[in-house]
């Protein structure tokens, strides 16, 4: 098992996340205020990164699990992202 997601993402599949600190988090959701929905680790905002191209974030909660299910998601969203 990896110790971090970022583990998972640069050993599996070669991606170098990005980390953004909270208030550049809020600043590009326009202070949380456009929530998409909500799922099982979280709440995923509308965003507007600096090209101006929107996207959306998910602000991870507190998580009663392992982990795995949350590392499960993150492929499973990699995978579908291109």
């Amino acid at each position: 098992m990896y110790s971090t997601t970022e583990d998972f993402l640069q050993a599996d599949n070669n991606f170098i996340p990005i980390r953004y600190s909270y208030s550049y988090i809020k600043k590009m959701t326009g202070r949380l205020k456009d929530e998409l929905g909500e799922g099982g680790f979280g709440t995923v905002f509308k965003l507007k990164l600096r090209s101006g191209r929107f996207g959306a974030i998910k602000i991870l909660g507190k998580s009663k699990a392992n982990g795995q299910d949350f590392m499960s998601e993150v492929a499973t969203i990699v995978t579908t992202r291109s």
